[in-house]
């Protein structure tokens, strides 16, 4: 290989290392939440997280996305920063539902009226009694990433239970 080539190739690689890296973290510079999981149970999860929200008398939040997905990480990002991870201590029971490549766990979607997930992250603001909340903007949140926190913030204020 010439000297030349060698420095092409070195440096192409060294690029597509930095653009890899720089797709696994946040703009703080830490690791990005993947908190989907193939493996979870997912139906079981929203039951769980239905039963805890009656109990303390607050909404559901099921956030229907998957870790290959930038909004979804992004969303997942902003749910650890205040003053959105109060919000939804307070007021919400959390579950994140991985859809996979929009092929999986579709039934959790369905059993709240949404057919088809056409963006992710999905996000369904259910009550106890599982009345979905936000069937007009279940995908709101579809640009998670380049959002605001303070917009992500407004929008799950509307349903905050007290």
């Amino acid at each position: 290989m010439t000297g030349l080539l060698r420095v092409f190739v070195l440096l192409t690689a060294a690029a597509l290392a930095a653009c890899a890296a720089s797709h696994a973290t946040d703009v703080s510079g830490e690791a990005e939440p993947r908190p989907f999981s193939a493996s979870a149970d997912a139906m079981a999860d929203v039951d769980a997280a239905l039963a805890a929200a009656e109990a303390r008398g607050v909404n559901a939040l099921l956030v229907l996305g998957g870790n290959w997905c930038h909004d979804s990480r992004g969303l997942a990002a902003k749910t650890q920063q205040e003053p959105l991870k109060s919000l939804i201590a307070d007021h919400y029971e959390l579950v994140w539902v991985d859809v996979g490549m929009r092929n999986r766990n579709l039934d959790v979607a369905e059993r709240f009226g949404v057919m088809e997930i056409t963006n992710t992250p999905s996000v369904l603001v259910v009550s106890p009694d599982e009345t979905l909340l936000n069937p007009e903007s279940v995908r709101e949140l579809r640009n998670s990433h380049s959002r605001s926190l303070e917009s992500v913030v407004s929008y799950l204020e509307q349903w905050a239970a007290e």
